[in-house]
């Protein structure tokens, strides 16, 4: 993915921002405002029905902050925008020099902890942050999704079926990925599959045995081209004679060496049509055939099946997992918390807005276990403090612009996933009315949260009275 995605260069990322991203920026630069400044990213809140999110997108933040930069197209267009030439010289050089934390991806996170810590001069670190909500908010929203799917299928597999349904091609790309660092199998989608490295699934269309006189010669055609790994569709016409004429097929192949890998269903009542489709295949020695299911398929529908008693061994999970249709973004910010003066004093700030209150200053994430690795409680607490017997999440990621951590692979990405969700007691993990999560603030941190509304409230009221 280093040429063209969308029709937009990666060079030109640096433009993949809103517009006040860079007037903020002219202004700080108008006034000579290059203070550190730092900020957070982190989940609001979470969506309904969600009492966790699965943290993704970290690898391609990391991989854009050591490149971004400004060309010349850039700055023509930027100069008809009506910034100023002295504004445009200093983005002419521009590259990202901060400093970043965060939480590995893979990661199980929930509100208000900080995900991501960016400490750079203020306009860089404010400048790269459309880019990062951006990149974040799509990855964990479909890595949340497909954990809950996958949860759902009990150790079935599930491939990501939803390409044609996703919003283009950077989205089919980044769900696919973030769907098999959720515990997907597979994904259909074989660019991902060339990129990632992420093993790619496909069966056939309806429109395939339609093109043939008889469903038994399309099925007879698939399987000359690919003997030792074809699965049927047999629902284009009458499911059970569709099923026949599978068992016809499977039973040529074995003649000739070889073995049908499956069938598949894709409408009706999928529950019911997989057990008689389980039985007739074991009546005829065809046990090793896995049953395929697909059409609509999310969390609440396979948990639906399976509880049902449905003999399904794959699930292909297309348009609701790939856009999250029900919960189709997470409420994900990116929040200035502190400043530092010319004397290196560092400010802790806050934002008192009903409902989006945030909180001050560097802060760290702790979890604490029990005696079997499950996870109790997190505690978000200042930097500077250590709290005994609890793991610290963040974790120093870049150093003056440079990558100073050693991206996993994608696979080991997709191992730590599945440890995190393992270790989240089944109770966080429930589809509807999932017990909440208890996150809380350090004493010091409460401390600070305190004082400095009180703070900022006199403030406000002192300078309001002498205006």
């Amino acid at each position: 993915m280093n040429q063209f995605l969308c029709g937009v260069h990666n060079d030109d990322m640096s433009l993949f921002t809103d517009f006040y991203e860079v007037t903020m920026c002219a202004s700080y630069f108008d006034n000579q405002d290059f203070r550190p400044a730092t900020f957070d990213l982190f989940i609001r809140r979470l969506p309904e029905n969600r009492s966790y999110i699965l943290f993704t997108g970290l690898e391609q933040v990391l991989l854009y902050l050591q490149t971004v930069k400004f060309t010349e197209q850039h700055l023509e267009y930027l100069k008809h925008q009506g910034f100023k030439l002295q504004f445009l010289e200093y983005l002419r050089s521009f590259k990202f020099t901060g400093d970043v934390w965060a939480v590995p991806e893979g990661s199980v996170a929930f509100p208000n902890e900080p995900l991501i810590r960016v400490t750079a001069p203020i306009i860089e670190a404010q400048i790269v942050e459309t880019f990062i909500l951006n990149t974040i908010n799509l990855q964990t929203t479909m890595a949340t999704k497909a954990s809950r799917v996958v949860h759902a299928a009990r150790g079935k597999s599930v491939i990501e079926f939803g390409l044609r349904r996703e919003h283009g091609i950077d989205a089919g790309m980044k769900v696919a990925r973030s769907s098999y660092i959720a515990g997907c199998r597979g994904t259909s989608n074989v660019l991902a599959g060339m990129v990632y490295g992420i093993p790619v699934f496909g069966t056939m269309a309806h429109s395939f045995i339609m093109s043939y006189p008889k469903e038994l010669d399309a099925f007879r055609a698939f399987v000359r081209s690919f003997p030792d790994r074809s699965t049927l569709l047999i629902d284009t016409y009458e499911e059970f004679a569709g099923l026949e004429k599978a068992v016809i097929v499977a039973k040529e192949l074995e003649s000739r060496g070889f073995r049908l890998g499956g069938v598949r269903l894709d409408s009706g009542d999928l529950a019911e049509s997989s057990k008689k489709v389980r039985k007739i295949l074991d009546d005829n020695n065809l046990e090793y055939v896995k049953i395929f299911v697909s059409g609509d398929l999310d969390e609440y529908r396979i948990d639906e099946l399976l509880s049902r008693g449905a003999e399904i061994d794959f699930f292909g999970a297309g348009t609701k997992m790939g856009t999250s249709s029900d919960r189709p973004y997470v409420d994900v910010v990116y929040k200035l918390c502190e400043t530092m003066t010319t004397d290196n004093v560092c400010l802790p700030i806050m934002k008192l807005s009903t409902d989006k209150l945030t909180l001050p200053g560097s802060k760290q994430v702790f979890r604490y276990k029990d005696s079997e690795g499950n996870y109790v409680r997190d505690v978000i607490a200042l930097d500077s403090e250590k709290l005994l017997d609890a793991d610290p999440l963040l974790v120093k990621v870049m150093s003056e612009g440079k990558m100073v951590y050693t991206l996993p692979s994608l696979n080991q990405i997709k191992d730590y996933a599945s440890k995190n969700l393992a270790m989240l007691p089944e109770k966080y993990k429930t589809f509807t009315d999932a017990a909440v999560y208890p996150v809380e603030l350090s004493q010091k941190l409460q401390e600070l949260v305190k004082v400095l509304q009180e703070k900022i409230v006199k403030n406000e009221i002192d300078n309001y009275k002498h205006t």
